[in-house]
């Protein structure tokens, strides 16, 4: 018969490996047999209620796997989109998460995030689902994080948005259209309408 040890290494890998306290509990595994696991070394803590199986491979985003699991509601935005999609140079100092206007904020020591609070239409356009170390990470796309720069650009800097329209141009087929679509929803596309006309 196997071991709880056995078990629970089991259920980690079927879910990718991560799993918050409260998942982990509602698929069986004790919190008895967490914490030993964690003790001996067999789980390493990402954060607080957060665990992860050691045996894995080193993370390539640690951060944005653990906002994910901690605010799966919340969507990767801005800067650390363009970071994600390599249309910046900039290297987010915080994970930027966009949360609608209503819902709470999560509570994280590690690592460093900064919420931005989107209206419903423009939180729910744009999102890619990318799986990162295992774990379901919510991404705007391209397209609709450009946009999104421009509406942020007083918060981010008007640089870094003009900076990744002209990476999106030079890097990959520029659907320009889409970008102006996301910028209606974002209510900028007067603003960001004359950089798409003369952007090289």
């Amino acid at each position: 018969m196997a071991s709880a040890d056995e078990l629970a290494r089991k259920v980690f890998k079927r879910e990718g490996g991560t799993l918050r306290t409260v998942e982990a509990i509602r698929k069986g595994i004790h919190p008895r047999t967490l914490y030993q696991m964690r003790e001996s070394g067999e789980l390493e803590q990402l954060a607080r209620g957060l665990y992860r199986l050691a045996e894995l491979p080193p993370m390539s985003e640690p951060d944005l796997a653990t906002v994910a699991k901690r605010a799966p509601q919340g969507v990767v935005c801005l800067v650390s989109a363009l970071a994600y999609h390599e249309l910046t140079t900039q290297i987010p100092h915080a994970v930027h998460l966009a949360l609608p206007r209503t819902a709470r904020r999560p509570i994280l020591k590690h690592p460093p995030l900064q919420v931005f609070r989107f209206s419903r239409e423009a939180f729910e356009a744009g999102i890619e689902s990318h799986t990162i170390d295992g774990v379901p990470v919510r991404i705007y796309n391209p397209e609709k994080t450009l946009a999104d720069c421009f509406k942020y650009r007083n918060k981010i800097g008007l640089d870094v948005a003009l900076e990744a329209l002209r990476t999106y141009r030079r890097k990959r087929r520029p659907r320009l259209q889409d970008v102006l679509k996301f910028a209606r929803v974002c209510r900028v596309e007067k603003v960001i309408r004359p950089y798409l006309d003369v952007s090289t």
